[in-house]
């Protein structure tokens, strides 16, 4: 594999369809639009599926489409450098962050789990640093910083003082779905977005059809017309539908200034609970999104 330099984190132009960075920042949003519907959508499977069905049956479903996908256009297998770049997608962002968050969605509610996703961007934001050797403006860092410091003081306040099990399992997400986030952000420099998400659905493919075939066999299935539509979501709209727009999304703005758009998410997401689960939200939980909120503004007006 290459070794990374200062210029991986700008917007190049490796891949032909390159967006500007205008649209780029437009298709980032439209991948934090899909990735905020994910937590009540799963809250919606989690009434028809037991979690470890949920997340394969996500999976195989996702990876079927996008090798369909991949077989009508004759896409050519990736490079072998690409292969394990691919493999960490796969393991943060296809297997790693619906796992655990899934997990934590069995004690936890998705508002919750949404403010605590609020740390997110900065962490991809670290994550990019380290792998990428470009290294953010002090002011983003400050911003940034500031987000997660209220998503900690909220989830603390919020778990009686102390971390709770659901808590343990969403921040286990947030570094897996980082350095997916940060190696597909990469990858999506040299290949369409949606061929990174693709090939590292493909990559998980064996293991989510035999997750699934033992998961089903032990875990009861509750058929409803709830759990259908929240695994399609899931499926088809947060694991290739959003991956693709924000990926290339962060090819275009770079992905640590792409990552902090990701503080609007949890904002969107208590809409959501409120709207689809009927959710009453804890007092502190739009203090705390519009909180993390603002700062996007500042990230994103700094050179990151």
């Amino acid at each position: 594999m290459n070794t990374p330099s200062a210029r991986d984190e700008s917007p190049v132009t490796g891949v032909d369809d390159s967006p500007s960075a205008t649209s780029g920042t437009l298709l980032a949003a439209l991948g934090v639009i899909a990735f905020s519907l994910t937590f009540p959508s799963t809250a919606w499977g989690l009434t028809s599926f037991g979690p470890w069905s949920l997340v394969s049956l996500r999976s195989v479903l996702a990876a079927v489409i996008a090798g369909g996908f991949l077989l009508l256009l004759r896409v050519p297998v990736p490079d072998r450098r690409h292969w394990a770049s691919l493999a960490v997608v796969a393991g943060g962002v296809v297997v790693g962050f619906p796992l655990l968050t899934t997990l934590a969605l069995q004690t936890s509610t998705t508002s919750h789990a949404a403010v605590v996703v609020g740390l997110l961007p900065l962490t991809t934001a670290v994550f990019a640093a380290v792998r990428t050797g470009r290294r953010p403006s002090r002011a983003f860092w400050l911003a940034a910083g500031a987000g997660a410091a209220v998503v900690i003081a909220f989830t603390v306040s919020q778990s009686g003082g102390s971390l709770q099990g659901g808590d343990l399992y969403l921040f286990a997400a947030l570094l897996v779905c980082a350095a997916g986030y940060t190696e597909g952000g990469r990858l999506a420099r040299e290949m369409p977005g949606w061929q990174v998400i693709g090939w590292a659905l493909i990559l998980c493919l064996p293991l989510a059809l035999t997750g699934s075939a033992v998961s089903l066999a032990v875990e009861p299935v509750r058929l409803t017309a709830q759990g259908l539509i929240g695994l399609t979501w899931v499926a088809i709209v947060s694991t290739f539908c959003g991956l693709y727009v924000w990926y290339r999304g962060m090819a275009a703005i770079g992905i640590a200034r792409a990552s902090q758009l990701q503080l609007a998410q949890p904002l969107l997401t208590l809409v959501w609970s409120v709207a689809l689960l009927a959710e009453e939200l804890a007092p502190a939980a739009p203090l705390a999104a519009v909180a993390v909120l603002v700062c996007i503004a500042v990230t994103q007006r700094v050179r990151s």
